[in-house]
């Protein structure tokens, strides 16, 4: 690694240290979870070339089980998280495996229509909570040792599960196996030609992504202390695709940028439409609150016609 950049990583790990001191960690909390989400999408997408519309299963999914867990039979915050990702990681070879058989667009739609069968069992569900959510996950307390309760704590926790994700996704993509990947996703047929065995490359890249994508949505739900629907929905595999495309495909912090842009819009839209109110005397602005899914659909379409290698993509190609 060369020098500089080891040295901006290294100033972006303390202003992430130092973060909670200047700003509310419960939201600090929610990007890095959002951000490891993106970066579990972003190995099939930008590595891969696979177009999932169904990852929220995943992120919901584990969320609902750690939950669970840690709710109802009493496991602790680490074992719950880890069986949060072996569950997402099942559920991900389930899914996976019978997506993997078609291309293009045919993948993805099988994704979305599985994703979508997974939230109507959610909905259904009695352990679930329905449509009133799982509430109620405690914290409780780290290996009995830290207390994570304290927001102190389970930041640092987050941020420490958030930098161990972010260092295996790179190890993958470094390795003999992530080259691969970008060869199936440069020309699959000449991959094929090169006898690499290319359905079994998609699949173990998908259960992979399956499990960084529970392994964020887990280390939420504790952050948050429940789990809804929304979790599960296709509009969050939406919202993790709109993350991805504004921060970058295919870059490492591509997704942390993208997650950090779409959180920081969806909780101070309001605020910006104020402002903007208030500049132009349009009354309409103020009601942008209550239009935040306008606002994403907007920034969505901009970035696909106007930049669509994302704001790092453009800063690194400068």
């Amino acid at each position: 690694m060369k020098l500089p950049k080891l040295l901006i990583l290294l100033v972006l790990l303390g202003f992430a240290i130092a973060a909670p001191f200047f700003a509310y960690p419960i939201f600090l909390m929610k990007i890095l979870s959002f951000a490891l989400f993106a970066a579990a999408f972003n190995l099939l997408l930008g590595y891969t070339g696979l177009l999932s519309f169904g990852h929220a299963a995943f992120f919901g999914g584990a969320g609902y089980c750690a939950g669970y867990l840690m709710r109802d039979m009493g496991v602790g915050p680490a074992a719950g998280i880890a069986i949060g990702v072996l569950f997402a990681a099942a559920l991900g070879a389930l899914i996976g495996g019978l997506a993997i058989r078609r291309q293009g667009i045919y993948f993805s739609m099988i994704t979305l229509a599985l994703a979508q069968m997974f939230y109507f069992i959610c909905l259904q569900a009695p352990a679930s909570g329905g449509e009133d959510g799982f509430q109620g996950i405690p914290r409780g307390d780290l290996f009995g040792l830290i207390d994570l309760q304290n927001d102190l704590n389970l930041y640092y926790f987050v941020l420490a599960i958030t930098v161990a994700g972010f260092v295996f996704i790179q190890r993958i993509i470094t390795s003999p196996f992530g080259q691969v990947l970008k060869a199936i996703k440069e020309n699959e047929p000449r991959a094929i030609s090169l006898g690499y065995k290319v359905n079994r490359f998609k699949f173990l890249v998908f259960v992979l992504s399956a499990a960084l994508a529970g392994l964020a949505g887990s280390t939420q739900a504790l952050v948050l202390g429940f789990e809804t629907l929304t979790d599960v929905h296709w509009t969050m595999s939406g919202l993790v695709i709109l993350m991805t495309l504004v921060g970058g495909v295919g870059t490492m912090a591509g997704p942390f940028v993208g997650a950090l842009v779409i959180v920081l819009l969806e909780h101070r839209v309001g605020e910006i439409g104020n402002f903007l109110a208030e500049i132009t005397g349009i009354a309409w602005f103020n009601s942008l609150g209550e239009s935040v899914t306008i606002v994403t659909g907007l920034i969505f379409i901009f970035c696909v016609m106007a930049f669509r290698r994302g704001l790092v993509g453009i800063f690194t190609k400068k």
